[in-house]
C-alpha cells in the first residue's frame, strides 16, 4: 500500500528505471557537500520507492532529503540508464507540500517568498525602503556585525544576494511593440521575468536591442506575470498552474515565430507548461503549443544568421569564462550555442572552468532555504571561475548571477559579470566595456 496520495505520485515505472549504479553521485551537488546517500538522486529514488511501497512515510526526516535537492538536473545529464529524475522530483515535491506540515519558521519564509517574488508589482513596492536601507548605511552596518546571520540566517541569506537598487528598477522602459531595425525577419514575443525586470532591467533592454538589430519585431504583452518557475520548483502546484495560465493567456493569438526568454530557470519552466497543465483539459493543448514556441534568447539567436555587425568590446583581446546555468545546460541542453555566439565577437577568447556543470547553489530559492549548502557550492563555483584567469564572467540566469556576484565579493575578486546578451549588445553598438 502506497503512502503517496492519489494525486499524480511519482510513477513506479520511472522509479524502476534506476539501477542504482551510482553514476549520479559524483555530479550531484547536494551529495558532494552533505555526503549522505539519501541526499543524492539515487538515495531519493530509494525513498520514493519505499514510500510508494508503504515501507516509509512522508515525514520530517524524509522531507529533508527531498528538500536538499537543488533540482539542478545534473543527474539527468549523467545517468546512463536515462532515469527521468526531473519528472520524479517534480511529482514528489507537491506530495511533500500537501502531506508534510512545515515548521513555523519554514512556513513564514516560504509564505514571504511565494507571496512576493512571483509578483513584480508587489516587489516594486519594496524598492523605496530597500533603496533607503542600502543608502542609509544600515545594510553595511548589519552585514559588518553579522546580526541577521546570527538571528535570522535565512533572511540573512536573502539579504546577502540583494543587488544594488537603481532608478531603472522603478520603471518599465520597454513599450508593448518594438519594431525591427531594417527589414523585419521575425515577429517574437518577449518575457520580462520578475526579478529580471526589476533588478536586471539592463539585460531586458539589451535583449530587445539585440533582437531588433537582427530583424525581429518584438511584442511584450503588459498582462504577462511570473513564469511560475519558483513555485513549480518547490511543489507549489496550484500557484504554478495559475501563473502558467496567465502567461499563456498573455501571449495567445499573437502570431509569433517564437517566445523569447533570457533567464535560464524561467525558460526551463516555460518549456514544461505542457507537463504543469497536463491535467487541465482547457489549457493542456494551449500549454503544449505555448511551450513549443519558447526559445532561450541564445538558442534563438544561434538558430538564425546574425545580420548585425559585431565589433570588439575592448581595445585588446578579452578573456571570458561562460558560466553554465543548470537549467540551460541540464534542463534545456543548451551549452554550445552561447559559446558560439560569444566567439563571434571580435577579440573574445573563451576559457572553461573546472566543474563547469556543477550548480552554483542558487537553484531558484535554494540559497535562501538551504543557505549552508548553497554557500559551499557558491564558494566552489566562484573559485573555479576566478581560477580560469578570465577578466569577465558571462552568466545567463539572474539567480546564478546574484549568487556568483555574492561569492566573488566574499573572495575580494574584481572580475566583472555580465549576461551574454549584454556582451552582444555592446558588440553591436560598438561600445567598450568599462
Amino acid at each position: 500500500m502506497t503512502n503517496f496520495d492519489a494525486k499524480n505520485p511519482p510513477k513506479p515505472e520511472l522509479i524502476d528505471t534506476c539501477v542504482h549504479c551510482g553514476f549520479c553521485l559524483a555530479t550531484c551537488p547536494s551529495y558532494r557537500v552533505i555526503g549522505k546517500e539519501m541526499d543524492s538522486p539515487r538515495g531519493r529514488i530509494y525513498l520514493m520507492d519505499a514510500i510508494n511501497k508503504g515501507e516509509a512515510t512522508i515525514d520530517m526526516a524524509t522531507s529533508e532529503h527531498f528538500d536538499s535537492c537543488l533540482g539542478c538536473l545534473a543527474c539527468v545529464t549523467t545517468c546512463p540508464s536515462g532515469v527521468q529524475y526531473d519528472k520524479l522530483i517534480a511529482a514528489t515535491r507537491p506530495q511533500i507540500e500537501r502531506n508534510q506540515p512545515r515548521s513555523l519558521a519554514d512556513r513564514l519564509i516560504r509564505t514571504l517568498i511565494f507571496n512576493l517574488f512571483p509578483y513584480p508589482n508587489r516587489l516594486r513596492i519594496l524598492l523605496p525602503p530597500l533603496w533607503l536601507y542600502q543608502k542609509s548605511g544600515l545594510q553595511k552596518f548589519l552585514r559588518s556585525q553579522g546580526i541577521l546571520k546570527k538571528f535570522v540566517p535565512r533572511l540573512a541569506a536573502m539579504e546577502a544576494i540583494l543587488p544594488a537598487i537603481t532608478a531603472d528598477a522603478w520603471q518599465d522602459n520597454l513599450p508593448e511593440v518594438i519594431p525591427a531595425q531594417g527589414k523585419q525577419r521575425y515577429r517574437v514575443g518577449m518575457i520580462l521575468g520578475c526579478v529580471q525586470r526589476l533588478f536586471f532591467s539592463p539585460v531586458n533592454e539589451a535583449t530587445a536591442r539585440v533582437l531588433t538589430a537582427n530583424g525581429c519585431e518584438i511584442v511584450i504583452p503588459k498582462t504577462q506575470g511570473c513564469c511560475a518557475a519558483l513555485p513549480a520548483h518547490q511543489g507549489q502546484e496550484a500557484q504554478a498552474q495559475t501563473l502558467a495560465r496567465q502567461m499563456i493567456d498573455s501571449f495567445i493569438d499573437l502570431k509569433l515565430d517564437a517566445i523569447i526568454i533570457n533567464a535560464a530557470g524561467c525558460g526551463h519552466t516555460l518549456k514544461e507548461y505542457g507537463h504543469i497543465l497536463a491535467d487541465d483539459p482547457e489549457y493542456k493543448a494551449k500549454a503544449e503549443a505555448f511551450a513549443s514556441q519558447v526559445k532561450d534568447v541564445q538558442e534563438f539567436l544561434s538558430s538564425i544568421e546574425l545580420t548585425a555587425e559585431l565589433h570588439a568590446v575592448t581595445s585588446s583581446e578579452i578573456t571570458i569564462v561562460y558560466q553554465d546555468a543548470c537549467h540551460l545546460l541540464h534542463g534545456q541542453k543548451i551549452s554550445l550555442q552561447p559559446r558560439q555566439l560569444l566567439r563571434q565577437i571580435p577579440g573574445v577568447k573563451l576559457r572553461e572552468p573546472l566543474d563547469a556543470g556543477l550548480c552554483c547553489g542558487s537553484a531558484g530559492i535554494y540559497n535562501m532555504l538551504q543557505p549552508e549548502t548553497a554557500d559551499e557550492l557558491g564558494r566552489q563555483k566562484a573559485t573555479n571561475l576566478i581560477n580560469t584567469g578570465a577578466s569577465l564572467i558571462a552568466s545567463a540566469n539572474p539567480g546564478c548571477s546574484l549568487q556568483i556576484q555574492k561569492h566573488l565579493e566574499l573572495q575580494n575578486s574584481q572580475v566583472k559579470l555580465l549576461h551574454p546578451i549584454e556582451l552582444l549588445d555592446y558588440s553591436i553598438q560598438g561600445k567598450k566595456i568599462d
